[in-house]
């Protein structure tokens, strides 16, 4: 079975519903919703972002590690596992100043954003609608220069 979305497994999108619900119930739970928590954590006020992202990581890891020691294939895809390593390049380094400004000027944390509208906080759509429109400026902006310079655009990269 390939990746191509036409292959998937029928549960594939039920069980990527499911994982978001998972998902934003424990950062509405954890407290990580709520852009003012953030913000402390980007003041160095409160650090129980660290340990929330922190446990999600090592949970993540040790189900990771085990799916790749114990299953030759993705459960629902049947892809083969492989890593995806990006160099650090300057891009890398770019965008990850840009992210960094934008956090600590909007101090919305992106995921945490849309379990922040599952908790009521509507204005908070406007952040998204900003990372929306900065992700497509930064896709257009990329093309562009691709066509100038004559280079191929890859998506990921």
């Amino acid at each position: 079975m390939s990746a191509d979305s036409t292959d998937r497994h029928p549960l594939f999108m039920p069980l990527v519903v499911l994982g978001g619900l998972i998902q934003g119930f424990g950062l509405a739970y954890s407290g990580m919703a709520r852009p003012e928590v953030v913000l402390d954590f980007l003041q160095f006020d409160d650090f129980g972002l660290v340990f929330v992202m922190g446990g999600a990581a090592v949970v993540s890891g040790i189900t990771f590690f085990a799916a790749t020691r114990f299953l030759d294939r993705a459960p629902l895809t049947g892809d083969t596992y492989g890593r995806r390593v990006k160099s650090m390049d300057r891009n890398v380094a770019v965008g990850g100043v840009v992210f960094g400004v934008g956090w600590g000027v909007s101090g919305i944390c992106p995921g945490a954003a849309y379990a922040s509208v599952g908790i009521g906080n509507l204005p908070i759509l406007w952040a998204i609608a900003g990372m929306f429109l900065g992700a497509y400026a930064q896709g257009y902006w990329r093309s562009r220069r691709a066509s100038v310079s004559g280079e191929a655009v890859t998506t990921g990269d």
